[in-house]
């Protein structure tokens, strides 16, 4: 898909009564067409992996609008762009607002980018209406959020909070074989530095991210934006299950030890158990492996991931305990050996419920019913919260689309969530407010 007609399919069907506030649409909409056209692929999507020279074009082409706003700019070792706008009161922790520009290798036009683009919109806003911040504003684009390259994601937000050590970076490969270290200097930076990125959080008094929501509850409900209620965490389980491969034809169904069967079983109730712990949490088997995978072979052996995800950690830890002990039920009956191991661990990230009453104030002061959801994928803003208060709004998605060049989001959602961040932003950067 050529530029010209993203930016034409972004403003076509606008209504340019949404420009209030000092909002512009065509502004938005021209700096995210400009920003698509880096690493844009033939199918018309986004290609701008971590520390790749596309990410870094994409950051240089931001940071020159900020300084066109006004905004002192820097970058820090791992990568971090940051656009700061001085309050009037400079010894108050500041506020910061933002997100990522990197993508999947075959992405879209909105994952990570709006919020960057929002977040520099606010200056814009501020600017034409003549609001004049009492703390220091700050705009982050964080370093490779995605993880695609290297499955490490949010490299740079969590090197800022002292979340990720670089010494867990240094033995890291890509598809390539390319080593984490040699890919980073290529991008002009250095691997032992990334400790000094960094931050004494004290200096923030909150954090802020926009973002496209990536599922369909928004459109389903009908509503151009949402607060986000939690950020789901993660545990990841590797589960094998070894029966007894044999002859399909000569060995009679009571003597089989078939493991497909088995897993059939544990995958299907594995959907049910979600709903018992929690009303946001989900499950899903998203690979199996069957072994020796012959159509005339009875399965001797099943290997299948688990993906768990909620935003509390303890319904997340008990519903991961229940799918391991229904795995032993149905294995010890059918005489199958289990093997489960757990390989990843995220925790959640809590927003803050005091910001969160607030969202909801602002959302209903602009005629929209307040709709609270939780996200399922993990963001910048996860790595944040457990240091600093947090929120965060979410966009409606076009049809739930995202990590794909179909994704998108309207110009007139975009407003929306314009005024509302505008509105949210401007009552934090208050000196008199405290989280």
């Amino acid at each position: 898909m050529a530029i010209a007609t993203v930016l034409d399919a972004f403003l076509a069907s606008y209504d340019r009564g949404h420009d209030l506030d000092g909002f512009s649409g065509a502004r938005l909409a021209a700096r995210l067409a400009a920003i698509a056209q880096i690493g844009i692929t033939p199918d018309g999507g986004s290609a701008r992996m971590g520390f790749s020279p596309q990410e870094a074009e994409a950051k240089d082409l931001v940071c020159s609008w900020m300084e066109e706003a006004g905004l002192s700019v820097r970058s820090d070792t791992v990568g971090n762009c940051f656009g700061r706008l001085p309050g009037l009161d400079g010894t108050l922790p500041l506020v910061m607002c933002g997100s990522h520009i990197d993508t999947v290798p075959a992405g879209g036009h909105f994952d990570g980018v709006l919020g960057v683009l929002l977040a520099l919109e606010m200056v814009e806003m501020w600017k034409e209406t003549g609001f004049v911040p009492e703390r220091t504003y700050e705009i982050a684009i964080f370093t490779d959020e995605e993880g695609t390259r290297f499955n490490v994601g949010f490299v740079g937000s969590a090197t800022m909070t002292g979340a990720l050590p670089a010494d867990e970076l240094k033995g890291l490969s890509d598809q390539d074989g390319r080593s984490f270290p040699s890919v980073v200097k290529q991008a002009g930076l250095s691997v032992e530095n990334f400790p000094e990125a960094q931050r004494d959080l004290s200096e923030l008094a909150a954090f802020v991210e926009v973002h496209i929501e990536q599922g369909l509850v928004l459109e389903q409900q009908n509503l151009p934006i949402g607060i986000v209620s939690g950020i789901c965490g993660l545990i990841g389980l590797e589960i094998t299950l070894k029966g007894m491969a044999s002859h399909a034809g000569s060995t009679p169904m009571n003597y089989r030890r078939d493991a497909l069967v088995t897993a059939g079983r544990i995958v299907a109730e594995i959907s049910a158990l979600p709903s018992q712990f929690s009303t946001t949490a989900v499950a899903t088997v998203g690979q199996l492996t069957v072994f020796p995978n012959g159509s005339n072979v009875i399965p001797g052996e099943v290997h299948f991931s688990v993906d768990i995800r909620d935003i509390e950690t303890s319904s997340l830890e008990k519903l991961s305990a229940r799918i391991v002990a229904m795995a032993t039920e149905f294995t010890d009956r059918d005489g199958i050996e289990l093997l489960c191991n757990r390989v990843s661990f995220a925790p959640p990230g809590a927003v803050n419920k005091q910001l969160v009453a607030k969202q909801e104030e602002i959302v209903r002061g602009l005629g929209i019913e307040p709709f609270k959801l939780p996200s399922g994928a993990g963001h910048d803003a996860m790595q944040i919260a457990p240091h600093v208060p947090t929120a965060m709004f979410f966009v409606r998605s076009k049809d739930g689309i995202s990590h794909n060049p179909s994704e998108f989001s309207s110009l007139q959602d975009c407003a929306v969530a314009a005024r509302a961040l505008s509105a949210f932003l401007r009552t934090l950067l208050s000196r008199t407010n405290e989280f």
